[in-house]
């Protein structure tokens, strides 16, 4: 990010971001998906975009058609539309292919799509992978059809074109990664799509502005699962060689508590990682099992890839009753809410960053008097806390415990603990591993 951004600053710019990107009508090709990355090349330039052709076999799947549409309505009989994408690009069911019908209100029914709970809601329904096509209404709107003749009109194709992924590379000291995953093929809905990407593009762009980064970052923007799956098939053995934590970066713009769904195993430097810097920042977070899974962690977990993928969320995917609907829009997500997430997981990558397994140099515990790190006057309380944290940090600085796992058993916050190993560093107590 600009440095010298406040906490509100980054928030209304990510916003803005969002508000921009929200009309487009993406899916998991196709050219919303091209429309979204060019304007976040204009934030992010070296962004790089990537094709993968359709029918392409991807471990058991296959590279779906290109799903081109350009419009789509239901009009009454008298030729006024009741139901259209461009009032709402979550109005037609995801790769409908191409249709121009007249029917009645009985023949219609089975092709509409609505939600009795939520009455006021447009759900969205994708149709992916089996040729079909559907319109999606709020209950409301359902029940206020007549039973009378419709004109329902698709103007769509699908066609043997490309499949789109971006990829970022920002260079470390090693080469040693940490991957950073989110997804573009959502239309127009704000937490479960744009929190991710414009979120992930924050991370970019602060992470660039970093004078040293100990690892290199693997940044992509991929559509859900088909994606992910591409990726994987065409990174294997570097993925496989190089990550040693990542994230999948999802619903993590609206204002509600901080979820944490972790990686397969549970006990990865992610996992460890997150749940420190929620447990000091967001206490009170929803921890979720893996087997509450939903997202692309499904494939950088599956086995075989085993990749330490987590995710750290606000409101989790489909556990809040705006998800997969309209009501998931730009009022649902906020500016503090993306500024939030975008803090949250820049402390977590700070925490790694930084991370690393102290050593005491000294045989028995090095005398700080002599330095003026301790009381030169010994008397009942004159061992503030301060001081018990440096001892503390000695005490466990074994070479085998990392910063991190030391700040777990001391209970102090890891970054408190980088600050005192820098001061003992400098005094020569204790060094890196």
């Amino acid at each position: 990010m600009s440095v010298g951004l406040s906490n509100k600053e980054i928030g209304l710019e990510l916003h803005k971001w969002a508000t921009d990107l929200f009309p487009i009508t993406r899916s998991l090709t196709g050219p919303g998906v091209r429309e979204t990355f060019r304007y976040l090349k204009k934030i992010i330039p070296e962004l790089s975009i990537f094709s993968v052709p359709s029918g392409k076999k991807v471990f058991d799947w296959t590279v779906p058609k290109e799903w081109i549409i350009r419009e789509a309505y239901i009009a009454n009989k008298d030729n006024v539309k009741i139901i259209d994408i461009k009032n709402n690009n979550l109005h037609v069911v995801g790769y409908s292919e191409p249709i121009n019908k007249r029917m009645n209100l009985e023949e219609l029914n089975p092709f509409l799509h609505s939600i009795p709970d939520l009455p006021n809601a447009i759900p969205y329904v994708t149709s992916f992978y089996n040729e079909s096509w559907g319109f999606c209404i709020s209950e409301k709107q359902r029940m206020q059809l007549k039973d009378e003749e419709y004109h329902v009109y698709i103007d769509s194709e699908l066609i043997d074109g490309v499949l789109n992924y971006g990829e970022l590379i920002i260079k470390g000291q090693t080469d040693k990664e940490i991957l950073l995953s989110t997804y573009i093929c959502h239309p127009s809905m704000a937490n479960n799509e744009l929190s991710g990407p414009v979120v992930t593009t924050a991370i970019a762009r602060w992470l660039k502005t970093l004078e040293k980064r100990k690892y290199t970052y693997r940044i992509i923007f991929v559509p859900e699962t088909i994606g992910s799956i591409v990726y994987i098939n065409e990174n294997f053995k570097n993925l496989k060689k190089a990550t040693i934590a990542g994230f999948q970066i999802t619903c993590i713009g609206d204002d509600r508590v901080y979820s944490f769904l972790p990686s397969r195993l549970g006990n990865t430097l992610s996992d460890k990682a997150a749940e420190h810097v929620l447990k000091h920042l967001a206490p009170g977070y929803k921890k979720y099992s893996f087997l509450e899974r939903g997202s692309d962690e499904r494939q950088f977990c599956s086995p075989g890839v085993d990749l330490p993928i987590a995710s750290v969320m606000r409101s989790k995917y489909g556990e809040y009753p705006e998800y997969h609907t309209s009501l998931d829009n730009l009022d649902f997500v906020t500016p503090s809410g993306l500024a939030g997430g975008f803090n949250i997981l820049k402390n977590i990558i700070e925490l790694i960053e930084n991370n690393c397994k102290p050593v005491c140099l000294h045989t028995c515990e090095p005398q700080l008097g002599k330095r003026g790190l301790y009381p030169n006057v010994s008397k009942l309380g004159s061992v503030n806390d301060s001081v018990k944290k440096m001892m503390n940090l000695i005490a466990y600085s074994d070479g085998n415990l990392s910063l991190l796992e030391i700040a777990e058993i001391i209970d102090v916050p890891m970054w408190e603990l980088v600050q005192v190993f820098r001061v003992l560093k400098k005094h020569t107590i204790l060094s890196n591993n």
